[in-house]
């Protein structure tokens, strides 16, 4: 099965074309913009598949990461998969960035995924041999640590450190396009990916300057 994966959760805009069947990937195309997914996300999936040497028509399945994560790239990366995949008649599944962060770790011991959320929050989701044993959770630092004690896990992703109580900025999370393909083929694809926020937008709508309808 060919599988075209994208990412624009985070800091990169990234797309894949993997083929389930050798379990390898066939061309990819990844940049670090921090922002401007829009912009850049059909340049990168025409690459990825230039690599691969491959048309569009080839893929049989889209994957897309749906967060955690940046609130905008993942509207980008869900909308654009969600018309892809419906333009060409393929199934599409989502795909978690916490799932991508511990699929990352090959240690069979216990993992919590933890991306920094900033305001003293974590992004976080405990997993055992590949499998979630939590839901995905938005909690301060303490609740994190509390999990990770009860758990007896090791931590992985850019709240690692604060975690561990080191006051230091973190750097942003990459997530592989190359495992979050590899996820993509391997998951169920049941109805359509939906964007995993966690949290709200900052964006509030100000109801005091609302025009009143008729």
């Amino acid at each position: 099965m060919i599988v075209l994966a994208i990412d624009t959760a985070g800091v990169d805009c990234s797309a894949a074309v993997y083929d389930s069947d050798k379990a390898a990937v066939l061309g990819a195309a990844t940049e670090t913009i921090g922002r401007g997914h829009a912009e850049k996300l059909m340049e990168k999936i025409d690459a990825a598949l230039a690599a691969a040497g491959l048309p569009l028509e080839a893929v049989e399945r889209l994957a897309v990461t749906v967060g955690p994560g940046s609130f905008t790239g993942i509207r980008v990366g869900v909308a654009a998969a969600r018309g892809l995949a419906l333009a060409l008649g393929i199934p599409v599944v989502g795909v978690s960035t916490l799932a991508v962060l511990a699929a990352v770790e090959t240690d069979s011991s216990p993992v919590v995924a933890a991306v920094d959320a900033k305001r003293g929050e974590v992004y976080a989701q405990a997993f055992a041999n590949g499998n979630a044993v939590t839901e995905p959770m938005l909690g301060s630092i303490g609740d994190v640590q509390d999990l990770v004690r009860r758990l007896g896990a090791h931590v992985t992703g850019s709240a690692a450190s604060l975690l561990a109580g080191e006051a230091v900025e973190t750097p942003p999370d990459h997530f592989p396009i190359a495992i979050i393909a590899r996820l993509g083929a391997a998951s169920d694809p049941a109805g359509k990916p939906k964007p995993l926020y966690l949290r709200g937008p900052d964006a509030k709508p100000q109801a005091g300057f609302a025009i009143a309808r008729v």
